[in-house]
């Protein structure tokens, strides 16, 4: 028990060193929600963000100033009101506006300095009017024209971390306020950021909040770990906005999803939209397989390939503890050498998460055998996965027939259609191999 603890702590930590690899010089942009800043949490995002950026990332912060902008407004007694996400309240609030964005960013700078960095606020975004839409007049409520991104790369090769306000400038100089949420993904489309992060308060996808396809994989907890952008696509479908029983939240959730599926669109790697209130959520949603958050992405970023012998450590340590369990016989280098071209690999953000093997016989049989899956990803579909891809190959290998044999896990392979048959059926080579003191059960499929 001691060993398999130790061994799990020592994948942990590949994972880690695989990913501070990866990302190396990588740029983020951070979306960090006002709200956070007088949680118990926020010194500690922001020892995160700065631990990111010590190991190498380039890092973008935009904070949010509603709260703050709420505050200030109300103390002096302006009214305003918010359609769809913005802001309509008249140009007298403007310096007002500016002053709250300006108090929120000065904190976030003043906070990173504690912690040894030099973050920069800037004035560049150039803004435009968004003028009068449909009778209302939006006044205050600007554009984004353009982001001087030549100036913002200069600021982060000279290792300096810029801050954004929700605040952009006319060429007559004039302020606007713009939308926090929207700049973050416009300043990491236009930097092709690798990751864009929303940081916020509850920032969570699940159910009952949202209703959510049965087919999407959830975490252990209930949580949606990973969504491409068709299946972002779905749930907004399913959860059409402004609607009266509409929360806030919920409303806030479905922008995040919007914004998320137009920024992979235009170039941005991976979106995360995660949970404020969580320590550590940061680095664990970078520097692990599955974080703690959402992750919306518009490639597949886990694949299915060919083994290759230099995958076999890596498979041979991710099939001991079945080994030891009794699931899976024991396998040697060796062995795995000389049939690796049965086999197959899921391989997620270049690590290896799962493995099967696809055998073939002359009397039209295939066996599949070896299937595991790093039980941390277990809930991702990754074992359904290359079940599908195996019994595809066996069909174009003319196989009229899969089976496999199993002491622990029929359960799970009736769930993939397979039903149980007698031993009697295997091809005389494989019968010759099945030892009755282990009674492995066989189930088959027909293809």
């Amino acid at each position: 028990m001691q060993n398999q603890s130790i061994s799990s702590k020592a994948e942990d930590i590949r994972d880690v060193l695989r990913y501070m690899k990866k990302f190396q010089k990588a740029s983020i942009v951070i979306y960090l929600d006002d709200r956070l800043l007088d949680q118990p949490l926020f010194t500690s995002h922001i020892r995160d963000i700065a631990m990111l950026h010590e190991a190498g990332l380039q890092v973008v912060i935009v904070p949010g100033a509603r709260k703050r902008i709420d505050e200030v407004l109300t103390s002096e007694g302006l009214e305003w009101r918010m359609k769809d996400g913005v802001r309509l309240t008249n140009e007298k609030s403007l310096p007002l506006i500016k002053m709250a964005a300006f108090d929120v960013a000065n904190r976030i700078m003043t906070s990173l300095a504690g912690e040894g960095k030099t973050a920069v606020i800037g004035n560049w975004v150039r803004a435009r009017s968004m003028g009068i839409l449909d009778g209302i007049d939006f006044s205050a409520a600007g554009d984004i024209d353009k982001i001087q991104t030549d100036a913002v790369r200069t600021i982060l090769e000279n290792q300096f971390i810029p801050i954004f306000p929700c605040i952009g400038w006319s060429l007559a100089g004039k302020p606007y306020n713009i939308s926090s949420v929207e700049l973050a993904a416009e300043i990491a489309q236009r930097l092709q950021a690798d990751k864009l992060f929303f940081l916020l308060p509850n920032g969570q996808l699940k159910e009952p909040d949202l209703i959510i396809p049965p087919e999407i994989s959830r975490s252990p907890s209930g949580g949606i770990p990973a969504l491409n952008i068709n299946e972002a696509s779905q749930i907004l479908s399913l959860n059409p906005s402004n609607q009266e029983e509409s929360s806030i939240q919920k409303e806030k959730i479905l922008q995040l999803i919007r914004i998320a599926i137009k920024a992979c669109t235009s170039g941005v790697s991976r979106v995360h939209i995660l949970d404020g209130l969580i320590d550590g959520t940061l680095p664990c949603e970078i520097f692990s397989n599955l974080g703690c958050g959402t992750m919306i992405y518009k490639n597949d970023y886990g694949r299915i390939r060919e083994m290759t012998v230099e995958d076999i450590p890596a498979i041979l340590n991710l099939i001991r503890p079945f080994v030891e369990e009794g699931i899976l016989l024991p396998r040697t280098e060796q062995s795995l050498a000389a049939t690796f071209n049965d086999y197959i690999v899921y391989e997620l953000d270049d690590g290896i998460k799962g493995c099967a093997a696809l055998h073939l016989y002359n009397d039209y049989q295939a066996e599949i055998a070896s299937v595991a899956v790093d039980p941390v990803c277990s809930h991702l579909g990754i074992g359904p996965k290359m079940m599908e891809n195996l019994l595809n190959r066996a069909q174009k290998q003319q196989a009229k027939s899969v089976f496999i044999l199993t002491t622990r896990t029929a359960d799970w392979f009736e769930m993939q259609g397979f039903l149980p048959d007698e031993i009697s059926t295997l091809p005389p080579k494989r019968r010759e191999q099945w030892s009755p003191s282990r009674g492995s059960k066989l189930f088959r499929k027909k293809l």
